[in-house]
């Protein structure tokens, strides 16, 4: 572990790999990451790490003493590969982690280890989250430290009354076996939420009372208050169109709300609008946070005060992309917004009393998507900038005054043998205009008409088309698809969220499978003019939302679209998990006849071309339940197409030898012979 002086560069070896070779070991740790004491005198290690659904977030933690020079592991009588988010106190003393869904602090001098949850169970859940949580909040640690590490806050999910939903493993033994996944489907009522306060001396906890039932909210975000009296939340309601701020007291539990705002479509979290869903933006000593809001149509920065009075701090009618950091000691906000280009992206500064204009940071002839990486109390900053033309450059800042310190790499975009991109936009009968990427084929003829592979997503979880380098192209095709002659486009409609205002993202409100789709049908149709396309060979391909958007394409929209390629697609809206499609399709109790209209299974009869259908048995976040359902309709109506299925395969449908490689293979072969390349 290196450390370097700024802005001189000075280099100081903090620890070196020598001291961390435990004990009755012959090698080092392999760091996973480490994290060091306010006081400098310790090094927490991660190590040894496992996957809980997406992310290593379990494995083991070590800490080195950096004047004593011992290494010793924290948790000793733990299992192996068992302790998540460990945390050193803010004075140093203790750590404090989650096993096996239980609490427990460690002294660091004694290592004197103390339960401070006893309930945890496999579906009773303390200082983390359940499956959806972490997949549609992206919450994952789920305790903090308060300020003078006497107690710790944390979250408890009650998972029990959540049905189970069995992936099923038909290769790893003689008799198959079930994998049950926590998952709460369309319909089913939340996992309650409730937020604890535990006392480190007593290990006895303070439940935070709110009101309301528990198990018809979500509560994303929770933080001490700025001091350790204090805790601060916010809470969802399950159609997550109304936000309340609670601040509340630790001791005695109770609770006041100091803010609220609603919407007559949904509310977004911080994990939409920031890099790390934890921590909350307190300024002026704490007496008021930075709050993200597009209620006035754009996505806005507000100061609050704790008594709930509210400052505007951008204006405008563009949208904030994200929130970056807070300069205290020059009284500023950093923040990424590109308001005349939706596919780029931009750093700039803004006086946290919102009293004058924003000061683009960014160079200005870099234009393209700028990345941030901006060290507490914002005095350095990695800067990363690249566009879709392949041009680049990496460097260390200083700020605010973007100042270059040193500068590791950089492209002008020549000579990098990446395909030639055409960035466009096209306006549809609807007065819709959409942007786009575009790859023409090598050798490119105007005379000639080409086949048209389109990649779509289309749904709010992301964008496809970003003016930042690798963006355009198709990753799956084995071999050179420009050079075979290939046209590539990708397009974003109404309600993916790109920096366009709430009104274009909130479009797709309760027309999820509609709106989107009709959106790429009706872009599709202005592109099937241009003579170079060869309207006899329109493809189109995507995964996950991508994959319900071709099969809603494929189905809704048959003569534009002749072959497609569905990868892990959602064939039917009400077996999706409730987090994710009650927050912007509504209750089914409510709307259900929304859900039927946007699913492409309703449509499953109409489909007159080509189509590949491909699914891993093993996903437990688009379960292979919805591919067989889409089977089983298909079948009924006598439509003949083709399906691959990759036995206990996930999402990502990476696992196993030779996967990634079959994958790409079947990708390309169905694709050359239903839609062959080259010009005619």
């Amino acid at each position: 572990m290196v450390e370097y002086l700024l802005p001189s560069f000075q280099k100081k070896i903090l620890v070196d790999s020598i001291q961390l070779i435990p004990k009755a070991q012959g090698k080092a740790l392999r760091i996973r990451s480490f994290s060091i004491s306010d006081d400098r005198k310790k090094v927490l290690i991660y190590t040894n790490s496992k996957k809980v659904w997406r992310r290593d977030t379990r494995g083991d933690y070590w800490i080195y003493e950096t004047s004593e020079k011992s290494l010793k592991q924290l948790g000793k009588g733990r299992p192996s590969s068992s302790l998540m988010f460990a945390k050193i106190s803010p004075d140093g003393t203790k750590a404090a982690y989650v096993s096996q869904h239980n609490l427990y602090v460690e002294n660091l001098a004694t290592h004197a280890i103390v339960r401070l949850t006893k309930d945890g169970t496999t579906r009773l859940i303390n200082g983390t989250f359940d499956w959806v949580y972490e997949e549609e909040f992206d919450c994952r640690d789920g305790f903090r430290w308060s300020a003078d590490s006497k107690r710790i806050a944390y979250w408890q999910i009650d998972a029990t009354k959540i049905r189970n939903f069995l992936l099923i493993d038909n290769t790893d033994s003689l008799y198959s076996f079930t994998i049950p996944v926590e998952y709460p489907k369309v319909g089913e009522s939340p996992s309650p939420a409730r937020i604890g306060v535990v006392d480190i001396a007593t290990a006895k906890t303070s439940w935070i009372k709110l009101p309301g039932d528990p198990g018809q909210h979500y509560i994303p975000r929770m933080e001490w208050a700025a001091n350790s009296a204090e805790v601060i939340l916010e809470r969802l309601n399950r159609k997550q169109n109304e936000a309340t701020v609670f601040l509340c007291n630790a001791r005695t539990g109770t609770s006041k709300p100091i803010y609220s705002e609603q919407s007559n479509t949904w509310i977004d979290v911080k994990s939409t609008w920031s890099d790390d869903p934890a921590g909350w933006e307190w300024i002026n000593g704490g007496r008021h946070f930075l709050w993200v809001s597009e209620k006035d149509g754009w996505r806005h920065i507000y100061r609050i005060g704790r008594d709930g009075k509210e400052t505007k701090i951008t204006r405008g009618n563009y949208d904030i992309i994200s929130l970056k950091a807070i300069d205290q000691k020059n009284g500023l906000a950093y923040f990424i917004a590109s308001p005349e280009n939706a596919t780029r992206q931009y750093l700039y500064a803004i006086s946290l009393n919102g009293n004058r204009e924003p000061q683009l940071l960014s160079p200005a002839a870099q234009k393209g998507t700028h990345t941030y990486k901006i060290s507490p109390g914002a005095t350095y900053s990695t800067h990363y900038f690249s566009n879709i033309r392949g041009q680049w450059m990496a460097d260390l800042i200083s700020l605010p005054n973007h100042y270059t310190l040193a500068t590791s790499g950089k492209s002008d975009g020549v000579n990098t043998g990446l395909p030639a991109v055409e960035m466009f936009q096209v306006t549809t009968d609807d007065q819709v205009t959409m942007d786009g990427w575009m790859i023409k084929p090598k050798n490119f003829d105007s005379t000639k008409r080409y086949p048209v592979l389109f990649q779509v997503y289309a749904e709010p979880a992301a964008t496809t088309v970003k003016d930042v380098a690798g963006a355009a192209g198709t990753f799956l095709y084995d071999g050179d698809i420009a050079a075979d002659g290939y046209i590539q486009i990708s397009l974003d409609g109404r309600g993916t969220p790109a920096p366009k205002g709430a009104a274009w993202r909130k479009a797709i409100y309760r027309k999820i499978g509609i709106v989107n789709i009709r959106d790429q049908a009706m872009a599709a149709k202005k592109i099937l003019n241009w003579k170079f396309v060869d309207t006899s060979r329109i493809a189109v391909w995507g995964w996950s939302g991508g994959g319900s958007t071709t099969l809603n394409l494929l189905f809704q929209y048959p003569d534009i679209y002749k072959t497609g390629i569905a990868i892990a697609p959602v064939t039917n809206q009400l077996l999706y998990d409730n987090v994710y499609q009650e927050r912007y399709m509504g209750l089914p109790r409510e709307n259900r006849e929304d859900y039927i209209k946007g699913s492409p299974i309703s449509y499953a009869k109409n489909l007159k071309g080509n189509l590949l259908v491909i699914h891993g048995t093993g996903d437990d976040n688009v379960h292979y339940q919805g591919t067989e359902m889409l089977i089983n309709e298909l079948v009924k109506y006598g439509k003949d197409f083709r399906m691959m299925s990759y036995p206990n395969r996930t999402h990502s449908i990476s696992e196993g030898e030779g996967t990634t490689r079959h994958l790409s293979r079947l990708f390309t072969s169905y694709l050359n012979e239903h839609s062959p390349g080259g010009g005619r």
